[in-house]
């Protein structure tokens, strides 16, 4: 009854952002651009005009990517400053999945030897806070914590990852994959406890994406040295696969095992049913099409914070289909415009 005192012009507004995503004429004009000029033109008349009129030729993909993302920034640091609690923390939580990724990326870089700046540069910017650019002196994850994470709002999903290992490719990629497991928990609860429409919204979501990043870490595991012990470590404790469907996938030693795991859950039925046997490239596609659905549901009810966290996931899918069909047509590959776009509706 209470929801549309502090939660009720957010609401509007982002129920108003969401109908400025690309429709599917938008993205067939798109794919029929022969130069990323003709993109620039299209987007013109889009809301991602105003972002991009001033840009100079020559055109190069980043700047497309780089420009649509900062119109998504300015949306949400909007939505920030006029939301209250609970929902300012809500959307925080939001970006952390990105802090966790600009962490890999400069600590990853760091050890290839990259520059500071240009890694910097790469970082996503809701995933930005203070102390980022220091993280490129530790040496371990203990250094990571004590120099740097200790004042972000990661701090307490480090509690699992803290060793005095040296960084290197395997242990970074574990890290990055015990931090996301600890912040879904934690967001899992903290929507758990807010109730009611969030509550049964989000923790389908939620769900779901616990359960695609079990999958992909069963499947990027096989091969490696990585134990079966060390992948259900990495599981995160909630989700349709939790606990039985876990047990089953850690033990799984290729993709068609996986396969066979995941068409006993229905829900996931239909996203394997797409893919012939042995085959795994197609199956990010399939994932962020059955994603889209479920987020594109989020809007069909009122009264609730998941259509924040919809929209925001909607408009990084929109991202990724424009660097992909910018990159297309910046290469000169044509023919594989539609291989990775996800029509939004």
């Amino acid at each position: 009854m209470t929801f549309n005192i502090h939660g009720g012009y957010l609401e509007a507004i982002v129920r108003g952002y969401r109908s400025g995503l690309l429709t599917a004429s938008d993205y067939n004009n798109l794919c029929q651009c022969e130069t990323l000029e003709d993109i620039k033109m299209h987007l013109s008349a889009t809301e991602y005009g105003p972002y991009l009129q001033n840009e100079p030729s020559p055109l190069h993909t980043t700047t497309i990517v780089e420009k649509c993302t900062l119109k998504l920034v300015d949306e949400y640091k909007h939505m920030l400053t006029q939301a209250t609690e609970p929902l300012s923390t809500f959307l925080e939580y939001i970006t952390y999945g990105h802090m966790i990724d600009n962490v890999v990326l400069i600590v990853t870089g760091t050890l290839h030897e990259r520059d500071v700046q240009e890694l910097l540069e790469k970082c996503h910017p809701l995933g930005m806070f203070d102390s980022i650019a220091t993280l490129a002196v530790a040496q371990n994850m203990r250094e990571l914590y004590r120099l740097v994470l200790v004042d972000t709002p990661l701090a307490p999903y480090f509690s699992e990852c803290i060793t005095s290992e040296d960084l290197d490719d395997m242990n970074i990629e574990i890290m990055r994959n015990t931090l996301y497991k600890a912040y879904l928990e934690d967001f899992y609860r903290f929507c758990q406890k807010l109730g009611g429409a969030t509550a049964e919204i989000m923790s389908d979501i939620l769900a779901f994406e616990a359960d695609r990043r079990a999958v992909n870490i069963t499947i990027n595991s096989i091969g490696t040295e990585l134990t079966r012990d060390d992948c259900r470590k990495l599981y995160s404790n909630f989700g349709l696969l939790y606990p039985y469907g876990h047990e089953e996938l850690a033990v799984c030693e290729d993709i068609d095992q996986v396969r066979s795991v995941m068409e006993k859950y229905p829900p996931y039925q239909s996203i394997f049913s797409k893919l012939s046997y042995g085959e795994s490239q197609m199956l990010d596609k399939a994932f962020y099409e059955e994603e889209v659905k479920r987020l594109c549901l989020a809007f069909e009810q009122q009264f609730h914070y998941g259509v924040f966290f919809a929209y925001m996931r909607l408009r990084e899918q929109e991202i990724r289909n424009m660097m992909w069909i910018s990159e297309c047509v910046a290469q000169n590959q044509k023919s594989r415009v539609h291989d990775s776009v996800v029509f939004i509706f």
